[in-house]
């Protein structure tokens, strides 16, 4: 049976879980280990971990929060935030998480791609691309929550970090970001093209479609974040997911 990975990110905000649109305007939407709690009972493929405290406040992971909510995840989980050394890494993957989410560290010491798929794997390091369009209407790689500006491009830059040895790419759309108006398909077909590791698609989803239109134009993992937590029309939290049926349907390219 064919199959597509669908990845519910949370985002930690103050110890609890909130959203955003276009990495700002930030809404609670609960606690992270009822969330999981009931990830776990919708049998969701894996869980994408995000402190966005920690790398705009320059502290390291908490260990113990990261441990505590992998150890009631009956799905594999990947973390970022605030990560900047091979050690951290280790101390993550050590304490329940099969993959690190890293970003703004590969801009500032990017050995550590190499470093650590050397020491653990390319399998467990995921690279982050956070991307939007810059006034004149080009894609640009941005950093600190989407307010630098690295002057990058997103498909050399996916292409170093391939190099460097990240096992997959994580490729947000940062004014896609909680608007639930579909992914960015023009962005993910240049990057997904463009390298030979798998790239997840991140930033925009609203419906099953968008799924859909996102693999056929080359990504190989669906990440979303609003479309699992919030009830349209009105936006009201509910924890959602999509059946067994539905993922198939979305695998088989329905």
């Amino acid at each position: 049976m064919a199959f597509i990975r669908v990845i519910p990110t949370l985002l930690l905000h103050k110890g609890g879980l909130v959203k955003s649109v276009k990495f700002k305007d930030y809404k609670y939407v609960g606690d992270p280990i009822n969330a999981v709690k009931i990830f776990n009972e919708k049998e969701v493929d894996e869980i994408a971990l995000i402190d966005i405290d920690a790398t705009r406040n320059g502290t390291a992971p908490n260990i113990d929060t990261i441990a505590t909510i992998a150890g009631e995840a009956f799905m594999p989980m990947s973390y970022g935030g605030g990560i900047t050394t091979v050690q951290q890494i280790k101390d993550i993957l050590y304490n329940g998480i099969e993959k690190v989410i890293i970003n703004k560290a590969v801009h500032t010491h990017p050995s550590i791609i190499a470093e650590a798929a050397n020491l653990f794997g390319n399998q467990s390091i995921v690279a982050s691309i956070d991307v939007k369009k810059n006034i004149l209407g080009s894609y640009k790689v941005y950093t600190d929550n989407g307010k630098k500006n690295t002057g990058l491009h997103p498909v050399a830059f996916a292409q170093q970090l391939a190099q460097l040895g990240a096992g997959e790419i994580l490729l947000n759309n940062i004014d896609k970001d909680g608007t639930f108006s579909g992914y960015d398909v023009q962005l993910i077909q240049q990057v997904a093209s463009a390298v030979n590791i798998p790239v997840i698609a991140a930033g925009g989803a609203a419906t099953l479609k968008d799924f859909s239109l996102a693999k056929k134009h080359g990504a190989s993992a669906l990440a979303a974040g609003s479309m699992f937590v919030f009830q349209m029309p009105h936006k009201a939290v509910l924890i959602s997911y999509p059946t067994k049926n539905e993922l198939k349907q979305i695998a088989d390219g329905a």
